[in-house]
């Protein structure tokens, strides 16, 4: 399947992150499940299947970018936006070394030297 790098952002990162920030929320700032569904304007069945690692799962953010994701979950509980802080995550880890391997193994056709992803930076 031909895939552009935007293609993988929405299909990949943007639930990755909803994943990684509905864990923070529960597990770092003591949120409910429902809670983090109407923060995240989301389902309660997705914060669930983000919980369990059923949606949003291919793409595994490193140590440093769960700290950029913990200080967004952060902001969000003194009261920033969700979508804002979503957005903002989106553009920091927009063309990270896992969306661009995660898009060589999803494209067949992308060259193994091919950095277009890493361009976003």
């Amino acid at each position: 399947m031909k895939s552009l790098p935007q293609e993988i952002e929405v299909w990949y990162l943007i639930p990755a992150l909803r994943r990684e920030l509905a864990k923070i929320l529960i597990s770092d700032f003591g949120m409910s499940q429902k809670k983090v569904s109407e923060t995240l304007g989301i389902t309660e069945s997705a914060v669930s299947q983000y919980l369990k690692s059923k949606r949003g799962s291919e793409l595994r953010f490193s140590e440093k970018e769960r700290e950029i994701i913990k200080d967004s979950a952060a902001n969000i509980i003194e009261g920033k936006d969700a979508n804002e802080e979503l957005y903002k995550l989106s553009l920091k880890l927009r063309g990270n070394e896992a969306m661009c391997n995660l898009h060589k193994k999803l494209d067949h056709s992308v060259k193994k030297d091919c950095e277009l992803c890493m361009s976003f930076q």
